[in-house]
């Protein structure tokens, strides 16, 4: 059977120009799929070829959600908007998952509200993948929720097993809590009872991990808290950037060090393509009653055909029926233990 992604044709940096050929590119690794963009169609279709390819289809929307524009606003102002329109299609079942690069804001405020939360989720997270040395770790949340109780990380912590279960198809894949130490003693309250939920969920819980340890590739989900989560990223992006910068002003100091680099180049392309971010473009919106995909709002249309092909994986693993089956698990296993606990007592 078939998928089907609606795709926000208007938002991010560069618009129709990076997500139409994306989207194109998309449809020709993947026969299976189809695609419907949503945003101005004279706009879209001044890109697209003539005759508009058979697995494309154009639905139109008035108006655009800018990248600095109030969540407020655009929930309650902008009902026609690209980003709005490609949610509800996938609310009226007409697509499997949506994709935009617009405001994350918007895209959260927006999603949550046309969607709704998954019965015993009480919040959203943002799920990124960064790479590792052992291949990549889904890490969440990065920035919707600044201040999370045990139960949510607890939450977090179920979602980003069942993402993986269905993208990576690891059906016991390790999780860990993003700490200050390894020992179970260190660590504020939210994060020592969290982790205490986590090792009773009947996850396979590894226990703490350390910031280095997400590099490592510990383990493959680490839980956090928003805040924690968005700093973690922004300050691996910003060393990233600096390492690329050192190499390329090292390898551009004189004559002989040009000569080095360009022996060098086979190994460098190589580098380039382990932390090549565009490779793991794509933060999923977990939580919701749809399958929602965040692209970074600068990507290139590489890194948003891999925003894509995550959400189209998201869909055929069927990662909303995984995370639905495994919060009801829980549910009902910590509501027989509240049983027998309080026949005890009495």
């Amino acid at each position: 059977m078939g998928i089907t992604i609606a795709i926000d044709c208007m938002g991010g940096d560069h618009g129709p120009n990076v997500t139409v050929p994306a989207a194109l590119d998309f449809l020709r690794r993947n026969a299976d799929a189809r695609v419907i963009l949503v945003g101005l169609e004279e706009k879209l279709r001044a890109i697209l070829p003539a005759p508009v390819p058979e697995r494309v289809a154009i639905r139109h929307a008035s108006e655009v959600v800018a990248m600095d524009e109030p969540p407020a606003l655009a929930l309650r102002n902008k009902k026609d908007s690209s980003m709005r329109v490609a949610i509800n299609l996938v609310k009226e079942g007409e697509a499997d998952a949506c994709i935009s690069a617009g405001n994350t804001g918007a895209l959260m405020a927006i999603s949550r509200f046309v969607l709704k939360m998954l019965p015993g989720i009480d919040r959203p997270a943002i799920c990124a993948v960064l790479p590792t040395v052992k291949g990549h770790v889904h890490v969440l949340d990065m920035g919707a929720n600044v201040d999370c109780s045990p139960e949510h990380l607890l939450q977090f912590g179920i979602m980003g097993a069942m993402l993986v279960a269905a993208v990576d198809h690891r059906e016991q894949p390790t999780v860990g809590i993003l700490n200050i130490g390894e020992e179970d003693i260190k660590g504020n309250e939210v994060v020592k009872q969290a982790a205490e939920l986590l090792r009773n969920s009947g996850l396979n819980f590894i226990g703490n991990v350390e910031g280095d340890g997400v590099y490592k590739g510990e383990a493959e989900v680490v839980v956090c808290d928003g805040f924690v989560g968005n700093v973690a990223l922004k300050t691996s992006e910003g060393l990233a950037q600096m390492l690329s910068t050192f190499l390329r002003q090292e390898f551009g100091r004189n004559l002989f060090t040009k000569l080095v680099a360009l022996l060098a180049l086979p190994v460098l392309k190589g580098f380039k393509r382990r932390v090549d971010h565009r490779r793991y473009n794509g933060a999923s919106l977990l939580g919701l009653k749809g399958i929602v995909v965040k692209s970074h709002g600068s990507a290139d249309a590489y890194g948003f055909r891999h925003a894509i092909e995550r959400a189209a994986e998201e869909a055929r693993g069927q990662v909303l029926s995984r995370i639905a089956d495994q919060v009801a698990r829980h549910v009902s296993s910590s509501s027989q233990a509240a049983a027998v606990a309080a026949q005890e007592s009495a």
